[in-house]
């Protein structure tokens, strides 16, 4: 689906992007980690990678049972991963609320087959909790969005124990960076930028 909204979308405005640095001022031994799988990986590590207190994102497959998976087998959909990332961060500059908030405003937290063009289980949305404590607070999160009255249908992010997380390829890693044209074009046609606009409202 990538490579056709890419053949279609060439019309789009690319605008520069660059990172903020703002990871540079946390304390490594504090550090904690949580796994998201938003779609694309490639479009849920900007929002994690400018928000101060994030030491480090990899982009990667979580949640199937196929060792060492490939992107070419994740997206086929043949190894039960999804697409995901993994956000290091230290919880003294941001709490695990304050990533779930970022988590939810870059996702369709309704859409049950995907996320925006990617179809397929593959690229449906998740939360893999690493500890009890942040199964609680997801939980708490999900349950408050349901609330929110922002969506007339139910919630279907799951909720998930981490399992291992295998990094991608490195191709995949710092996409928007190593590749600002062709990602800008993609996340352009992929609706996550209408969408968070018309949901959340300008500059959320």
């Amino acid at each position: 689906m990538r490579r056709a909204i890419l053949t279609f979308a060439l019309f789009a405005a690319v605008f520069g992007i660059a990172d903020n640095g703002s990871s540079g001022d946390v304390d490594p031994a504090s550090a904690e980690k949580a796994v998201f799988a938003g779609g694309c990986f490639w479009c849920m590590q900007p929002p994690f990678d400018h928000s101060p207190g994030v030491i480090s994102t990899l982009v990667g497959y979580a949640g199937g049972s196929e060792i060492n998976p490939t992107y070419k087998q994740v997206s086929a959909g043949e190894t039960g991963h999804r697409e995901a990332i993994e956000v290091t961060y230290d919880p003294t500059k941001i709490s695990y609320a304050k990533l779930l908030e970022i988590f939810w405003r870059n996702i369709n937290p309704i859409q049950t087959d995907g996320q925006f063009h990617d179809i397929g289980a593959q690229y449906t949305s998740a939360i893999f909790y690493t500890t009890e404590e942040q199964k609680k607070i997801a939980e708490e999160s999900k349950e408050n969005l349901a609330k929110s009255g922002k969506f007339e249908k139910p919630i279907a992010t799951v909720i998930l124990p981490a399992g291992k997380f295998w990094p991608a390829e490195e191709y995949h890693q710092k996409y928007y960076m190593k590749n600002p044209i062709s990602y800008h074009i993609y996340h352009f046609a992929s609706g996550r930028d209408s969408y968070r606009q018309r949901v959340w409202g300008q500059g959320s």
